[in-house]
């Protein structure tokens, strides 16, 4: 009897690790983040209409009454596919596939609504939000991406992150040492926890648990 090939251990999937991002570091990048764990075990986090609600109101941006909203999470699925393309390309220095840079570029060529400013009651200036249609909030996300890979100053600053089963693409504020991790306090300092218990482990010692 031929022996069983061990089983391929399974990365919990956490309420956290469900969670949507908003610090990837651009508007188009935080679209690219609502898959989690890519692209080992990918985690969808944009998949019904709750979820793309609470991602539009974390990005800012309002979609227009009467909008169809399963057409539109449909099309943020598609955005997001070719987003991904053309991002991961630019930090890895390659081309991406000419389907990913023609969707871009259709959505694209929508107008979106011109920047309004507003004065607050305490006399403030503010940048004015109106609520977009579904074209119009593709074209803003796509308009991002294009903008952000076309600035060398800006390319250079991408990075995905090191941690295996995270993988998420950002964007370097560019106020240092370009950073290695999404964020240090999520898998930097998951990183760190695990250094610190190998050591332990090949030293003998029993690690101080982490909080």
């Amino acid at each position: 009897m031929s022996e069983r090939a061990p089983a391929t251990p399974r990365t919990r999937v956490t309420a956290r690790v469900r969670e949507l991002r908003f610090d990837a570091g651009s508007l188009s990048l935080d679209l690219v983040a609502t898959v989690g764990r890519r692209p080992s075990t990918p985690v969808e986090r944009l998949g019904d209409h709750d979820r793309l609600r609470a991602w539009c109101q974390g990005v800012g941006l309002t979609v227009r009454d009467g909008e169809d909203r399963t057409a539109l999470l449909g099309a943020l699925h598609e955005l997001r596919s070719a987003a991904t393309d053309v991002a991961t390309a630019a930090v890895d220095g390659r081309a991406p596939r000419p389907e990913s840079v023609g969707r871009l570029n259709d959505l694209a060529r929508v107008e979106p609504p011109a920047p309004r400013l507003r004065v607050d009651s305490k006399g403030r200036p503010a940048a004015g939000t109106e609520p977009l249609s579904s074209a119009q909030l593709l074209s803003v996300v796509a308009r991002d991406l294009i903008a952000l890979v076309t600035d060398p100053r800006l390319r250079e600053r991408l990075g995905t992150c090191a941690a295996e089963v995270c993988g998420m693409v950002y964007l370097d504020p560019g106020s240092g040492k370009l950073r290695k991790w999404c964020s240090m306090e999520r898998c930097g300092n998951n990183a760190k926890a695990a250094r610190h218990r190998h050591r332990a482990s090949a030293s003998g010692s029993t690690p101080t648990p982490t909080p």
